[in-house]
């Protein structure tokens, strides 16, 4: 614990880490009140590509946690600076919701339904046949697919729902063309969030609860991991993968020192 604490900058997943629905969890705001008073150097990166950084910052302000908007980074702002490098001035048709949209508009990205050159999926509750037919048709005329990120389902308060990759799927599997997922696991995203952060791997840690997207990211790009399960992941989920977390934590306030429920 002295070596995680002595880190100076902190990658954290978000949904299961610092809230679940619309509710903080136990010692999330030690946690942050701690990397302040610390002056570590912090970023919440999220795979969900729907909300803005400054709506990010709105949700938590309301559960009674306030952050700056510089200090959220989302799988919408990681698609859309890899599609702008790639290709800049490139358009592209899209499913998404406004943090996507957001985003690529931020970039110069057109919107295009008719020639573009790629199509660019995110996860959407205004998901319906008419859509998946108009990507299908894109990407077998030549457009790139690519997902905001790999995960197959979210938590909600309730259960769960299923999320971007879920979402690619049909068109994968209907043009036979695999996507590019830009965000966790993909080194991309974790990079760049170093580079916000102004660390080097070594002094920085990853504080996740999924072992398939954070866990995992954070082993390929050098960073100290920390699993907690205060989220989708429970003890005998870990066993299921041939990596594992440097810790396990109930939760984010276990890391602030002298902290009890």
């Amino acid at each position: 614990m002295d070596a995680l604490r002595n880190k100076k900058g902190f990658i954290c997943d978000m949904d299961g880490v610092l809230y679940h629905g619309n509710r903080l969890l136990p010692g999330v705001k030690e946690f942050v009140e701690w990397l302040y008073k610390e002056d570590k150097k912090f970023l919440f990166l999220t795979n969900g590509s729907g909300y803005t950084p400054k709506e990010l910052q709105l949700r938590l302000k309301r559960m009674g946690l306030d952050v700056d908007e510089s200090h959220f980074y989302t799988s919408a702002l990681a698609t859309a600076k890899f599609v702008s490098t790639q290709k800049p001035g490139c358009s592209a048709y899209v499913i998404g919701e406004p943090g996507l949209y957001n985003a690529l508009h931020d970039v110069g990205v057109a919107l295009n339904n008719i020639d573009p050159d790629y199509v660019i999926i995110g996860e959407t509750s205004n998901y319906n046949y008419d859509s998946i037919c108009k990507a299908v048709t894109l990407v077998n005329n030549g457009a790139k697919l690519i997902g905001t990120n790999t995960d197959l389902y979210a938590p909600i308060e309730h259960g769960m729902v299923p999320a971007c990759r879920a979402l690619v799927a049909p068109i994968e599997m209907t043009t036979g063309k695999a996507a590019y997922y830009v965000g966790k696991p993909n080194p991309l995203m974790m990079r760049t969030g170093l580079k916000i952060l102004g660390v080097h791997s070594e002094d920085a840690a990853m504080i996740g609860d999924r072992m398939d997207t954070d866990i995992i990211a954070g082993i390929e790009t050098g960073l100290d991991t920390v699993l907690v399960l205060s989220g989708v992941t429970n003890c005998d989920n870990i066993n299921d993968y041939p990596y594992r977390p440097r810790n396990i934590l109930k939760g984010v306030g276990e890391i602030v020192p002298g902290y009890s429920e």
